[in-house]
């Protein structure tokens, strides 16, 4: 793999002399050696390109994410008596003196990035850079050079709206040949669309160093566990096998959600027992409640009702905007519109007030933020209202619960498709005691009917029947 990619980049060359490649992006899955490769592509460019006044940098979100790579650069230096003679090793600079030319770390949180002069950038887990700003700097700043070189290396990423995922997209049109562009070299390592990400067998595609750098007992390991944990899944397929996911955490493989789409027949549940989540969001967005019914013997399954609702008049920009079909969800009965351009409450609590005439409906549970008025007005016609934290202690329990049910087949929500969206959406965050929670500012887009999914389950789990605890002794002869 590295062999292949500097025969590319350094072999071939234009007309002129010169380097044929101006950009190259390399995705490939981790312990691959992209930080080693980097390193030396850095070093090379600084010290052995004869280039007048080399200014070559390791890029990175953070400086202390971009010396990572410029220690590799570092550690090569003390381990070459060669190089050691004619290049200085200064805090975060490595100088040639001969060549005025410098190889330093360089952070997208640096004060200033003015009068860049790059021949050379390193630009290092371009999956996390959250804009494209550092990236346009440092292609902007090598106009003035003969033969400059931007060096992308990251695996994949979930942002489709990110620097990376633009950048991936172009290398595979130029693979393809939809785009001709002489001067970008794209390398992705990954596995193909119709191969099984549990295939121990394609995972070389992914891991050119596999059986080298990349052990395969330890990705054997990790596979096992993420078929076992949800949670782990997605960072598996990401960062060892390479695969653009749909966040950064997978919570609930959509195969295993799909398994519960039994239908709900409306009608047979007129009259039960359930619990409510009301998850509003701002008055321009979408908002959710959603009905949970427990199982009323050993053998059904727990039932999910969902409604959704959003002002018409942004449906259309929403549309165009998400990628998301909010107008045929609506045309087919799944989401609820109110007139104007903001969430009308009215409609709500009417829809709410009709659902507890129609179902025994105990209590609801509401983010307080942003539902106080709805809350009071709701409390005010008889319906018992739980304000739900948002928090670990809140969240963790219901969320764990959730998932239980979800792997264990014990839920039915009859594949509505707008809160299957937002199951592939979810992002789940963990703190250092092993706690869940959906997470909305890593989750790809809305998830407010399973925040909403996740209260009811909350209070209908506790208003379940405790079996009953059994003390066991021993009786002596």
């Amino acid at each position: 793999m590295a062999s292949f990619i500097l025969w590319v980049l350094f072999g071939w060359k234009r007309p002129d002399g010169n380097r044929r490649f101006r950009i190259a992006y390399v995705e490939i899955g981790r312990k691959n050696g992209k930080s080693t490769l980097a390193a030396g592509v850095g070093l090379y460019l600084f010290a052995a390109d004869a280039e007048p006044g080399a200014e070559v940098f390791t890029a990175a979100t953070k400086r202390d994410q971009a010396r990572i790579v410029h220690g590799e650069a570092v550690s090569m230096v003390r381990m070459s008596p060669g190089l050691q003679r004619f290049i200085q090793i200064f805090k975060d600079n490595l100088s040639l003196m001969r060549m005025n030319s410098k190889y330093e770390p360089l952070g997208a949180d640096a004060d200033t990035m003015d009068g860049l002069n790059v021949h050379g950038a390193i630009v290092d887990e371009l999956h996390a850079h959250k804009n494209r700003n550092l990236w346009d700097v440092l292609e902007t700043a090598t106009g003035a050079r003969r033969q400059p070189l931007l060096f992308a290396i990251t695996t994949a990423g979930f942002d489709r709206e990110s620097v990376c995922w633009q950048q991936h997209t172009y290398g595979e049109n130029v693979l393809d040949g939809i785009v001709e562009d002489d001067s970008y070299f794209p390398y992705i390592a990954s596995l193909d669309p119709e191969d099984s990400w549990t295939d121990s067998a394609v995972w070389i595609k992914a891991n050119p160093n596999l059986g080298i750098s990349v052990k395969v007992e330890s990705l054997e390991e990790q596979c096992n566990k993420a078929e076992s944990l949800p949670a782990a899944q997605n960072a598996f397929r990401r960062l060892r096998l390479n695969q653009w996911t749909e966040q950064a955490d997978r919570w609930i493989d959509m195969a295993t959600w799909d398994q519960g789409a039994h239908p709900i027949h409306q009608s047979e549940l007129a009259g039960r027992r359930c619990f409510g989540g009301l998850d509003l969001s701002t008055t321009t967005d979408l908002s959710a409640f959603v009905l949970a019914f427990a199982p009323t013997d050993k053998v059904e399954l727990w039932k999910v009702l969902c409604r959704f609702w959003i002002p018409r008049d942004n449906i259309a920009k929403r549309v165009q905007r998400d990628r998301v079909p909010y107008d045929v969800w609506v045309r087919e009965g799944l989401i609820e519109v109110t007139e104007g351009n903001v969430i009308d409450y009215s409609v709500l609590k009417a829809r709410i007030l009709e659902d507890a005439e129609r179902y025994d409906l105990k209590e609801i549970a509401a983010d307080r933020w942003n539902s106080s008025q709805l809350i009071t007005e709701l409390t005010d016609e008889g319906i018992e209202v739980f304000p739900f934290g948002q928090g670990f202690a809140s969240m963790s329990g219901p969320t764990k619960e959730l998932e239980k049910m979800i792997i264990g087949g014990q839920i039915a929500h009859g594949g509505n498709p707008v809160l299957r969206w937002m199951v592939s959406n979810v992002a789940v965050k963990q703190d250092p005691a092993g706690n869940l929670k959906p997470d909305k500012s890593k989750s790809t887009d809305r998830i407010d009917g399973v925040v909403a999914l996740v209260m009811a389950i909350g209070r209908a789990t506790l208003a379940q029947p405790k079996k009953p605890k059994y003390q066991a002794f021993f009786v002596g002869r």
